[in-house]
């Protein structure tokens, strides 16, 4: 990818380290990509995918699996942090509340593929705005795999503006190692528009600090 030189990445992260004010947390490093020339309208040019990451994200992610049969003891096996099965989806139908808590408290959802059309209609609603409708599987797949891939996994979406905005490490972490984080987002939006075409800017930042303009070429 040409347009943009990691070397460039790692010196804006060292920037808005440097132009940050120490805090007593520790902030999140922030990639902002600005596209430009693309019709937010169509379906076609939206964003919404789990991007995996070289390095951490620096922040737990959280995984549910809704389940029916032999994949809720696998799923439960590979360490996903809620299960829910078919009958624990059902009683959500009535409870906006506990399912509005489940769609916040959780970064990834994957489901068995025949449930799909019950998701739909129960968590529809709460997940679709919030881009996590689940990722649907077949009843025999080996979810462990699937579930170690998320756990690495940064979602990036455009809303109605041609913006990825997502977290990509913390600023404990190498400018290196962020910026390998960067470049794995960046490659990511590529297979979708020409950054050559369709890049305008590229901006990173700390949690509270103030943004940094990446050099592009």
């Amino acid at each position: 990818m040409s347009v943009v030189d990691p070397k460039a990445l790692e010196k804006a992260f060292a920037e808005a380290k440097a132009n940050s004010k120490p805090r007593n947390f520790t902030q999140s490093m922030e990639l902002i990509v600005n596209l430009k020339g693309i019709n937010m309208k169509s379906p076609e040019s939206r964003i919404n995918e789990a991007v995996p990451l070289p390095n951490t994200s620096g922040k737990p992610v959280k995984i549910c699996v809704i389940a029916d049969g032999d994949l809720i003891f696998k799923a439960k096996e590979a360490g996903a942090d809620t299960v829910l099965t078919k009958a624990d989806l059902e009683k959500l139908a009535g409870d906006k509340k506990s399912a509005k808590k489940l769609a916040n408290s959780h970064d990834f959802f994957v489901a068995r593929a025949d449930l799909m059309p019950l998701i739909g209609r129960i968590l529809g609603p709460i997940l679709g705005p919030r881009g996590k409708m689940p990722e649907p599987i077949p009843p025999t797949a080996d979810v462990k795999p699937i579930i170690d891939r998320l756990r690495k996994s940064v979602r990036i979406r455009t809303r109605d503006q041609p913006v990825v905005k997502c977290r990509i490490g913390v600023e404990t972490m190498s400018d290196s190692a962020l910026a390998e984080n960067a470049m794995a987002v960046l490659s990511a939006i590529e297979k979708k528009f020409s950054l050559k075409q369709h890049l305008d800017s590229i901006y990173v930042k700390t949690t509270m600090g103030p943004p940094v303009e990446v050099e592009v070429d």
